[in-house]
């Protein structure tokens, strides 16, 4: 084990990794991973939807991180999807009797990484770290909020209340404030450090204005890094030894006497298809999201003739794609996506890719 990686009270540093959907976060985990240096590192996964996509996508990135372990015949971790629901809401179910087996293996890890939903809030998770059974094992590092810099800088997703409700009354078509900018403001909130991702994709203009509006939502001592696709040094992410659990009390969140997280507002289903042909899928997918709310689509596409797996990953009507790893000969050759988003017309996104099954 590395020697400067668990605190001096010998607790497994967990290092809580969350941010809005498509910011970038599983991508941040697979560069930990890939860049481990030894580190014996295990890995919850949450997913909003009904398939564990970012699950196969951690597994299928070849180094390590799934049940049969890495290069060398040595495990680097065990990877626990959770797929049922917002972490937050689910912790009493699964997060404690995961945490319990990880507990179980403390001699075997160096670190734990933990994938918020891109819908989740931080703060009660952080809270769980108090309790008397995980808190004797495990302390919170740090929790690392990633942002979508491009998505920020074009308002999608304003922090300021005050600038949003001018937005709304401005606006007949608004009648109420989106509960994603309330999101935001509790992702930023609960950070010991914050990732503006995907630096690479705006002007230095259009960052100094993303990291003005964060650094507004931030006490001094948290950090802001720049990122492009989550590549940053380990000693960055890790190690910074905050023990967030013992301050995630003080942190304001909007949402700390509510029952309800509003993950109502949010729906999520799955479409699964035969083989289709790549380009005719693309042009679906981007009519889709010019016609409906979505806010993410995610998952896997077969193509005729193809003897690898196309992973597709969209964020708004940003889409990127490319082969993952090659077809099984256990498993069928499926088409498989998941649609994220508020107000979804389900019937009418099944309708749109029906005949692109024919």
């Amino acid at each position: 084990m590395n020697q400067d990686t668990r605190p001096a009270l010998g607790k497994i540093p967990a290092t809580v990794v969350t941010g809005f959907l498509g910011s970038g976060k599983t991508t941040l985990l697979r560069h930990v991973l890939a860049n481990a240096e030894g580190r014996r590192i295990a890995v919850i996964v949450n997913e909003f939807g009904e398939l564990g996509i970012d699950g196969d996508i951690l597994k299928a990135c070849g180094i390590g991180c799934d049940d049969e372990g890495g290069a060398g015949g040595e495990q680097a971790g065990q990877l626990y999807e959770l797929a049922n629901g917002c972490m937050c809401c689910t912790v009493q179910e699964e997060f404690f009797p995961v945490m319990q087996q990880l507990a179980a293996r403390k001699g075997e890890i160096d670190a734990l990484l933990i994938e918020t939903s891109g819908l989740a809030l931080p703060k009660p998770l952080v809270q769980a770290f108090q309790w008397p059974e995980i808190a004797g094992t495990f302390t919170v590092d740090a929790v690392v909020t990633v942002v979508d810099t491009p998505a920020t800088a074009a308002g999608q997703f304003a922090a300021h209340p005050a600038a949003v409700d001018a937005q709304r009354r401005a606006d007949p078509n608004l009648d109420h404030e989106s509960p994603l900018h309330e999101l935001f403001e509790d992702q930023l909130g609960a950070a010991d450090l914050v990732v503006l991702n995907k630096c690479d994709l705006v002007q230095e203009a259009a960052l100094a204005q993303v990291e003005a509006l964060v650094r507004a939502e931030l006490p001094p001592e948290v950090k802001v890094v720049h990122a492009t696709e989550g590549r940053l040094p380990l000693d960055v992410l890790l190690g910074l030894q905050r023990a967030a659990e013992a301050t995630i009390d003080e942190r304001a969140s909007h949402h700390d006497h509510d029952e309800d997280h509003d993950h109502d507002e949010f729906q999520s289903f799955d479409v699964a298809l035969p083989e289709v042909e790549r380009e005719a899928l693309l042009a679906a997918l981007q009519q889709l999201v010019a016609e409906q709310p979505i806010l993410r689509i995610k998952g896997f596409a077969a193509l005729p003739g193809k003897p690898m797996r196309l992973l597709v990953q969209g964020v708004g009507a940003r889409f990127s794609h490319h082969f993952d790893r090659p077809w099984r000969a256990d498993e069928e050759r499926r088409t498989r996506l998941v649609f994220i988003g508020q107000g979804l017309d389900e019937a009418a996104v099944r309708a749109a890719l029906a005949p692109l099954a024919t």
